[in-house]
């Protein structure tokens, strides 16, 4: 995203969503060659050639470099573009590459991501999207296994094949309803109602489904534990899509709100919740699944404090990067609403503020001046 346009930068994550999600539909397809051992060593070496491929071909980003004054290596990836383009130094680039020999001998200033804590507004941005993206990982877990049945006899298939391609296709439909939902509401507005719909999914999981198991039990309800397990089964799907959109929602919206010298570290702490939330799935396998209830109980509550906490967060649609950690500390959040013609909005946006900072320099002045023409015998008119 780095090197995108401010328009296109989340098409093409979703184009690398999609391509993982094919990787996704093959990999069962790897998983029945692997029957042959004299085939795993290829599969196992086969994916490092695609990787030095990408490691000879791609280059270092250009926004990154310039962000953190590493000048020596921005200019020859200039010039190397250059070459590769068949540009004119002289006109296409209008002075750049002078301009860098000029700041060549300044040292490089990288950033830590221990920096986030001094600041005021993005370290919660960062806060928030950890905690959105733990809670939409952690909680698809409490729908599959729900939508799977605790037990081998409550599976919605016997068939191995048939239930991972069911998650498979959920992950790809969320996929897709990620692309114009996002697009028509915004990163903060989209990832709002994914998790809306994943906090009612669960808190009627846990609370509808436990009324009409005790109305089941009545002789004359009429209600069957089929009307249960098809209830159970809606709200997992309902769950798993909106949760998963969730998780890949939170992870591109720290990539766009966290600035370039720390993006990295931002990234790597959004993705280390995330895989925190995903350890939650064999923690209970080694349990037994005792205690799974109080586990999906603990997630609920965390969707609900994440829909309080996404309405802090900023707008990033159609906004441009920010460079270093003051750029990142300006974005500041906007109403979810637009406003309507002729409303004072309540909150001002940092290019409506005005400086009123010589206020109390002039008034001392003109005090000063009063007393002094008071001084000198001279009186106002």
């Amino acid at each position: 995203i780095e090197l995108c346009p401010p328009g296109h930068r989340f098409m093409i994550t979703m184009v690398a969503s999609f391509i993982e999600m094919a990787g996704q539909f093959l990999m069962p397809g790897l998983a029945a060659l692997c029957r042959d051992w004299q085939i795993v060593p290829a599969q196992l070496n086969f994916p490092l050639k695609p990787v030095l491929w990408f490691w000879a071909v791609s280059v270092e980003s250009l926004r990154w470099l310039m962000a953190t004054q590493q000048f020596e290596a921005s200019k020859e990836l200039i010039l190397q573009f250059t070459r590769k383009n068949r540009m004119n130094t002289e006109s296409d680039i209008k002075g750049v590459v002078p301009e860098l020999e000029k700041e060549i001998a300044r040292r490089p200033k990288k950033v830590c991501i221990v920096k986030v804590v001094g600041t005021r507004n993005l370290w919660k941005n960062i806060v928030v999207l950890c905690v959105n993206s733990l809670t939409g990982y952690g909680i698809h877990h409490c729908f599959a296994k729900s939508m799977m049945g605790h037990e081998a006899k409550m599976a919605i298939t016997h068939n191995f094949y048939a239930d991972y391609y069911t998650m498979a296709g959920i992950a790809l439909a969320s996929c897709l309803a990620m692309c114009p939902v996002v697009g028509f509401l915004g990163r903060r507005g989209g990832l709002l109602l994914f998790m809306i719909l994943t906090a009612l999914a669960s808190l009627l999981q846990l609370g509808l489904l436990n009324l009409i198991g005790k109305y089941s039990q009545l002789p004359d309800s009429g209600m069957s534990d089929s009307v249960k397990d098809k209830f159970s089964t809606a709200f997992s799907i309902v769950g798993m899509f909106s949760s998963h959109a969730v998780g890949s929602l939170s992870v591109f919206f720290c990539a766009e709100i966290t600035p370039t010298v720390i993006r990295g570290g931002g990234l790597g702490l959004v993705l280390a919740s995330a895989g925190f939330g995903r350890l939650t799935a064999p923690i209970m396998e080694l349990h037994n699944q005792k205690g799974y209830f109080l586990h999906h109980v603990i997630f609920a509550c965390c969707t609900l404090i994440c829909i309080i906490c996404i309405l802090l967060l900023p707008e990033s649609k159609n906004q441009n990067l920010p460079e270093n950690i003051p750029d990142g500390e300006h974005y500041t959040r906007q109403p979810l609403l637009p406003h309507k013609k002729g409303e004072q909005p309540l909150l001002l946006t940092n290019s409506e503020l005005k400086d009123y900072s010589g206020l109390h320099d002039s008034a001392a002045v003109s005090d000063g001046i009063s007393e002094n023409t008071t001084a000198n015998g001279m009186k106002s008119m």
